[in-house]
């Protein structure tokens, strides 16, 4: 009867995705003996033999793996409980479904498993004919099935039923007046345990009269089934916060509390070890406030124990064989066991066990899909420097916060330096302001708040430092650039962050990790790019092409809180600070240009983007001259003016339309860049009005030899290269894209980054819509264009030109 009386508190694997690996499992274990947790629920949403395929039993070598799994949770302490989830096309009346059910439950009983629970969670509330015809109501046919399988496995202590209204939210027509809920509680045996998520299925809080409510409901104390840390609805979400609005006193209207967590192993640290502290804090009948539960003091805890793993030398899906560091701790404690021998996973389907394909240990690269040039001279150079001494995230990185590139330094840059080689320490800092960015579903952490205030700030008044400003008060001037100061550092630590994550010792947490960090890395790149700009570039009401009124629709004050609501679930408004940080943007409703797969081959090179300066003319002119001598496999004429293919594919855009241009840099300096057009007309009027006549002085014909007829030529395609592009065409797409220094990186989603920190400048300053006109033999950057919104609206045949016209509207 002790167990009977014993809170339930731990952890549920029920989460829609891939399920945690064998190894993980094993971890997780050590983790919850540690920090005093009891009971862990298998059932992983994506389990074929859990869900879909309820009915079918395990294969020998299954049983085998599930018998590991509970044996090593029941060594350390743990209760295992075995979840199944035959709701979505069980018969209730069906003598053969029953018999089915009860034999998957008796192979698991006889694996060792003495607790279990039946799942009716997310299934349609509609029963067959047959159904219907056999009981009064979906609630009693859940309910006498129920009943019947716990008599079945012998009235086990530990026995859960998830109703299909298990929140308040979706009890009909409220909780106290919920026909289904009131049979539940009516009929089923009053010794099983019924789950709960509280109000909401992510409840920000659990209050005592909302759980006294549905207790009296259901005739019972319910356990509480906790997604506040669950992302599974969300792929751009990560919730690294603590255990929180859920006070300890709420346990004497509760049979138990598990945390269903984030789906990424790694990222569960913080919110299982506060849990623990909040389950320990519970059980203690004290009445010193100092001893009381604490979020705040349960995180920093937290986070002096998580620094010590993040630091661990560990493996992708922790599959390293090592002694559990901690066991000495506490000499009841058994040591870890070696888990190079355990499976990967286990599930049903092998298919679905897979671990994602991007090599996140360096060690073992994929053996598809093919490799292009740039990986394979990534790859190259990773093995050659592997045995250099790596660069310490303590120490400044040669440029990282710099401006201009020095010389032609970037000549002894070898290609895809910067390819992640997993050695560095990740600062407290560095952990804080990560947990700060990805904190809970309802709330922001200090930085991420800071962020998002900053941000909403600066776009609302950058009506001081327009274009055209000119009545705006000095003090008001430099409060909007001081504050502009601040929102840049801190975007520039979270591209620090980046890298550092990447260049982390502990392989498992970047491979949990690195989608989460690479995605509000690039989005903080255009947001900060975009900050830059603003000041001195965008137009205000009198400017003829931009309307203040009109085409700063993007100043609104919306956050996610404000569009999803405070009493919404937390998938109502999608992408966590990412999405909002995106949403304030001019062109955040665009999301083919932030949502993308992460790379195959993270690398920890640190990136900036700005706006041009005029000081960048001399490396970007030298750049592009190296990039044509490439491509063309030749070397450069002796007696060609260095400034040819400058001028030729820069200069007119450089020269006129300098505001519209944005500079890719890493720690060697510049490495690309992007160009735009706001006004394709007004820019070729004045394209032949002084760049033109210019670049006829600058190369004048001097006689008959073959050079000067080289230069004219030059003059002559410089003309050509403005184009003439059909009113119909600009009537839609009034600007331009030109893409002649666009890099070629390892990571090519600081590429696609790079341009949508320029379309976000055109749309701010009124712009409906670009073009860009590509070769239609360079597949590469087609490809590119398109994946980030862009259509063919105007091929070669129909015009003079050889060149594909893609558009996109902004």
């Amino acid at each position: 009867m002790e167990e009977e009386r014993q809170f339930i508190c731990g952890v549920v694997e029920g989460f829609y995705g891939r399920p945690w690996s064998m190894d993980q499992r094993k971890v997780l274990f050590q983790w919850m003996q540690l920090w005093g947790l009891n009971t862990y629920l298998y059932g992983p949403k994506d389990d074929l033999k859990h869900r879909l395929l309820w009915r079918e039993v395990y294969s020998p070598e299954e049983e085998a793996q599930l018998r590991t799994l509970i044996a090593e949770a029941q060594s350390r302490g743990l209760r295992f409980v075995y979840a199944l989830s035959p709701g979505q096309d069980i018969v209730f009346s069906s003598s053969c479904d029953l018999t089915l059910l009860k034999r998957k439950l008796k192979q698991v009983s006889d694996l060792g498993c003495q607790a279990f629970a039946i799942l009716f969670d997310d299934i349609d509330h509609s029963m067959c004919q047959a159904d219907s015809e056999a009981f009064t109501s979906f609630a009693h046919a859940q309910v006498t099935v129920t009943n019947e399988i716990y008599r079945f496995l012998g009235e086990p202590d530990v026995f859960l039923f998830c109703p299909t209204e298990y929140c308040g939210s979706l009890c009909s027509p409220s909780v106290s007046k919920s026909p289904y809920l009131q049979t539940v509680g009516e009929d089923l045996l009053p010794d099983i345990t019924v789950i709960w998520t509280g109000s909401k299925v992510i409840s920000r809080k659990l209050s005592l009269d909302c759980l006294a409510e549905v207790e009296s409901v259901l005739q019972r104390p319910p356990l509480i089934w906790d997604n506040l840390h669950a992302n599974d609805y969300d792929s751009r979400r990560l919730f690294l916060g603590p255990f929180k609005g859920r006070d300890p006193q709420i346990r004497s209207h509760l049979r138990g509390l598990l945390l269903n967590p984030n789906c990424e192993f790694e990222a569960n640290y913080i919110p299982l070890h506060t849990l623990g502290n909040w389950h320990r804090t519970g059980k203690e009948d004290v009445n010193d406030e100092a001893c009381e539960y604490c979020p705040e003091r349960a995180l920093t805890a937290a986070l002096a124990d998580w620094m010590e793993e993040l630091n661990q030398p560990l493996q992708a899906g922790r599959q390293t064989a090592r002694t559990d560091h901690r066991a000495s701790l506490a000499s009841s404690r058994s040591k870890a066991p070696d888990r190079s021998d355990c499976v990967s996973t286990f599930r049903a389907n092998t298919a679905v066990a897979k671990l994602p394909v991007f090599p996140l240990n360096s060690s073992s690269p994929p053996s598809s899909p093919p490799l292009g040039k740039v990986e394979r001279e990534a790859r190259e150079v990773e093995k050659m420097s592997s045995h250099q001494q790596p660069h310490q995230p303590g120490q400044p990185l040669p440029g990282s916060r710099s401006g201009a590139p020095t010389g032609g330094g970037r000549t002894q840059k070898l290609p895809g330096r910067g390819v992640c080689g997993g050695k560095g320490m990740l600062s407290e800092a560095q952990v804080r302001l990560l947990v700060g960015l990805h904190y809970l579903p309802h709330e922001h952490g200090p930085s991420a708040q800071k962020l998002l205030q900053d941000l909403t700030w600066l776009k609302t008044n950058c009506h001081l430092v327009g274009a055209n400003s000119k009545k705006t008060q000095p003090q008001k001037v430099d409060e909007w650039r001081g504050r502009a100061s601040r929102f840049l550092s801190l975007c520039e630590d979270i591209a620090q962050l980046h890298c550092s994550v990447v260049g982390g010792a502990n392989r498992a947490v970047l491979y949990d990790l690195y989608p989460y960090v690479w995605d509000l890395r690039n989005t903080a790149l255009v947001a900060k790019a975009f900050i830059c700009w603003l000041d001195g570039r965008v137009m205000s009401d009198s400017s003829s092409l931009g309307s203040w009124r009109n085409c700063f629709h993007w100043c609104g004050k919306a956050t996610g809180e404000d569009l999803s609501g405070v009493d919404s679930e937390p998938w109502a408004f999608k992408g966590g600070v990412s999405g909002e940080v995106q949403m304030l943007l001019p062109i955040g409703s665009s999301s083919e240009l932030f949502t993308h797969p992460p790379p195959l081959f993270p690398t920890s090179r640190l990136y900036n983007i700005r706006p041009y300066h005029s000081k960048d003319k001399v490396e970007l002119y030298r750049m592009v001259r190296q990039l044509h001598l490439r491509t063309q496999g030749g070397q450069e004429s002796s007696t060609a003016h260095p400034d040819v293919i400058g001028d030729r594919c820069l200069g007119p855009c450089l020269a006129l339309s300098p505001e519209y241009s944005f500079i890719l840099e890493d720690e060697l300096g510049v490495c690309g860049c992007v160009l735009g057009i706001s006004d394709v007309r007004s820019f070729a009027k004045r394209c032949q009005a002084s760049w033109i006549p210019a670049m006829r002085d600058k190369y004048p014909p001097k006689g008959t030899n073959t050079q000067t007829y080289t230069q004219q030529d030059l003059v002559r395609l410089m003309e050509e290269d403005q184009g003439e592009y059909p009113d119909s065409l600009l009537y839609h797409f009034p600007s331009q894209l030109r893409l002649d220094a666009l890099p070629e990186l390892v990571d090519v989603s600081v590429s696609r980054t790079l341009l949508t920190a320029l379309l976000t400048a055109l749309k701010a300053n009124g712009s409906q819509g670009v073009f860009c006109e590509v070769q239609p033999t360079d597949h590469q950057r087609l490809e590119f264009l398109t994946k980030l919104g862009f259509l063919e609206i105007l091929r070669g045949e129909a015009r003079s030109r050889e060149g594909v016209v893609l558009g996109r509207l902004l």
